[in-house]
């Protein structure tokens, strides 16, 4: 066979291997594919960072605090 013939069998073959190849292959496969998967998925979530949504009273929130703290530091000379 040509490898232009080769190339994506190979890639279905792997494909089937990471996706399910735990659930019907014998065990030290089963391990290899179940790790495989984990660190693939890992890799790609690892891609993208954590979204940390801002607070969007932050700045208000502030402003409220040096306020009081004003308003604290006024009533006590």
């Amino acid at each position: 066979m040509r490898p232009k013939n080769i190339t994506p069998i190979l890639i279905v073959l792997t494909l089937i291997f990471i996706a399910v190849g735990d659930r019907f292959l014998p065990k030290p496969l089963s391990t290899a594919s179940f790790q495989t998967r984990t660190s693939v998925n890992n890799f790609l979530v690892g891609l993208f960072p954590t979204r940390r949504p801002r607070n969007p009273n932050e700045r208000t929130e502030k402003a409220l605090e040096q306020q009081e703290q004003e308003a604290g530091q006024g009533k006590n000379p």
